[in-house]
């Protein structure tokens, strides 16, 4: 087993992990960006938003996986979601975590 193997293998692992769990998938793009195509069921906050729903999202008490293009806000997301106590990780891009779950 490679590390690419080992690496996206754990994530695979956390994802669904998290969707046993009943984890929301929050997808950070903007509407414009969501329009054109998301994942079923996803929940659209574009990430300039995101701190003012953030008591939205932890009355719901679940875990979130965050989304977006191709990672990079997903993960910005990620970090203020876990830095105000939710339980969330960074499902990368998309279209991609829509291949995962």
């Amino acid at each position: 087993m490679g590390l690419l193997d080992f690496l996206f293998g754990k994530k695979q692992a956390k994802i669904k992990d998290f969707q046993t769990r009943g984890a929301i998938i929050l997808d950070v793009r903007t509407p414009g960006e969501y329009q054109q195509g998301a994942i079923p069921g996803s929940k659209n906050i574009p990430l300039q938003n995101l701190n003012s729903k953030v008591s939205e999202i932890k009355k719901l008490k679940k875990p979130v996986i965050t989304c977006c293009a191709s990672g990079v806000r997903s993960a910005s997301a990620a970090a203020i979601l876990n830095s105000n106590g939710i339980e969330a990780m960074n499902g990368g891009g998309w279209f991609s975590l829509s291949k995962k779950l």
